[in-house]
């Protein structure tokens, strides 16, 4: 499988493709009004502890408080590393947060003698250091979205490109995904003699075959990173000021650190100064993956010409076409995303042969698409009803099969009697959509507008209201050209028979700055907005 990541840096975004043979696989973007954060530590104060929803609040110096759930308070999800069954995938967060035991808390900021308390079937009621007023150190681990703010953690950890340093941890952990004993072996004894006391870290799949050298060079530099973390811990200290201390690599040098590897056939750039920083880091860290790194230079842009923008183009729309004549739907809530599939024509003659060959098609797709999109949390899928067990089974394994190539946990479940398939994943950046879109002013995010009949009804409303209370018998009625075009229409026009009917005169202004789904009423005497008086 040939591997490419290509970069597109333009004045007021970055973008990143990974593809593969060709297709898009995976898709980062970085805009100026979406700051990325997750990574981010930040000196904060804990503003308030909720036990009853197992969690404290904690300024970080945004309007809006970052979460931190009980079992993200020093916990021991790292435990079990040197058992070598972890990845380095976990770093983000545990499995299943409320099983993990809760260690004593590293000395961050002031240690008090009050303590929140939650219990956990597995380990019984928890003691943890948590109080207002805390100081604290805590990392991103997800990003806001929606109306919820950041989750965040007390686990701190500086990923570098070979290992991730853990400050407040003593075990060593090696990425699963390493699967010589001798290596693991070797990757350990190294990190033991590399280490000061008191840190731990993971050791990353990169790190295979690597030398003493490049290893050390690695542990060494994130270690002077997080001695320039501590200088700027103790000056928000003595400021009493919550805030950034350490930030993470911006978009483009975070995918070089994290995916480019031996696997990846060629880099692609079409800006000169990423380029050159890109060089520079990879001359630091991986010499020999300089030449693998291009700069384009065609007048044409680089994604338009890599046949990117029509894969991106399919990633915004509801509605998508599936080769065999089929098509799935994508819908979204706050709480889940749902996906239907459908049939559409096909050239199948047998209900059932039909019904396994789209959902198959569709199982492929719906993968590639909450890749792409990012669409994290709970995502149920309506299947075409199948009569067969034995399609089922064949279902709900290519879907598994099909998201293990998913960084992010993903886990599918079985079909119901219904034909729903759920599948959970993890949540850690915001989606494709809550990135690079805001929410319609005209129909503030539901999809939809009120019909012109609809509007009419309120508009009538209103004329009734204003007749009984006002003595006025001329007003300005400002609507959306559409709406003026509805209202005005025919010899005898709806305009005219509510001027009759109300006994007034109302001029029909265009406005193309109003809603469709709205209206404003001025007062010809009083040339004032009267629309709100009278609703």
């Amino acid at each position: 499988m040939r591997k490419e990541i290509i970069i597109n840096s333009a004045i007021n975004e970055v973008r990143v493709a990974i593809t593969e043979d060709g297709h898009l696989a995976e898709y980062f973007i970085e805009l100026p009004e979406k700051e990325k954060l997750l990574g981010n530590v930040y000196y904060g104060k804990v503003s308030k502890v909720s036990q009853g929803i197992n969690a404290a609040f904690v300024d970080i110096g945004y309007h809006q408080d970052a979460f931190l759930h009980f079992s993200d308070v020093e916990d021991s999800q790292y435990e079990n590393l040197d058992n070598d069954d972890e990845d380095e995938q976990d770093c983000q967060q545990p499995e299943n947060p409320e099983e993990q035991k809760i260690k004593k808390p590293a000395d961050v900021g002031n240690i008090t003698k009050e303590f929140a308390t939650f219990y956990t079937k597995k380990s019984g009621e928890i003691t943890i250091n948590l109080q207002e007023n805390k100081e604290i150190l805590v990392q991103v681990v997800r990003e806001a979205y929606s109306h919820k703010g950041m989750k965040v953690s007390t686990k701190i950890a500086i990923p570098g490109r070979y290992v991730v340093l853990m400050p407040f941890e003593k075990s060593i952990g090696v990425s699963r995904k390493i699967q010589s004993s001798y290596e693991r072996r070797r990757l350990r004894r190294l990190a033991k003699k590399a280490l000061p006391e008191g840190f731990g870290c993971i050791i990353r799949t990169a790190s295979v075959g690597k030398n003493e050298k490049e290893l050390i060079n690695d542990w060494e530099n994130l270690l002077n990173t997080w001695r320039d973390v501590e200088k700027k811990i103790e000056m928000a200290r003595k400021t009493q000021t919550p805030g950034l201390v350490y930030q993470d690599m911006l978009l483009a040098a975070s995918v070089i650190r994290d995916f480019f590897k031996s696997d990846i056939d060629r880099v692609v750039v079409d800006s000169q100064r990423m380029l050159q920083n890109i060089v520079s880091y990879l001359h630091l860290s991986e010499p020999k993956l300089v030449n693998k790194v291009e700069l384009y230079k065609g007048s044409t842009p680089i994604f338009e010409i890599m046949g990117i923008e029509k894969e991106l183009a399919r990633t915004h729309k509801r509605t998508l076409s599936l080769a065999g004549g089929g098509d799935i739907v994508i819908d979204r809530t706050e709480a889940l995303t749902v996906i239907d599939v459908n049939s559409g024509r096909s050239m199948e003659t047998e209900q059932e042969l039909n019904a396994i060959k789209t959902n198959l098609e569709a199982a492929h797709e719906i993968a590639k698409q909450i890749r792409l999109r990012d669409i994290g949390g709970i995502i149920v899928i309506d299947f075409i009803d199948m009569q067969h067990e034995s399609n089922r089974n064949k279902l709900f394994n290519d879907m598994k099969w099909e998201i293990k190539r998913d960084r992010a946990k993903t886990i599918a479940y079985p079909l119901t009697q219904l034909g729903l398939m759920q599948i959970t994943r993890q949540r850690i950046n915001q989606n494709l959509v809550e990135k690079t879109s805001v929410v319609c002013t005209a129909c503030n995010g539901s999809g939809r507008v009120a019909s012109q009949a609809t509007l009419l009804n309120s508009i009538e409303k209103w004329l009734q209201t204003f007749r009984e209370k006002s003595n006025e018998f001329k007003i300005n009625l400002l609507v959306h050209p559409q709406t003026a075009e509805y209202l005005l229409e025919g010899s005898f026009s709806i305009i005219s028979r509510l001027m009759i009917k109300y006994f007034v005169k109302i001029n029909v202004l265009q406005n193309d700055s109003i809603n469709i789904d709205k209206f404003r009423v001025v007062s010809v005497r009083k040339q004032k907005d009267i629309t709100n008086e009278y609703l």
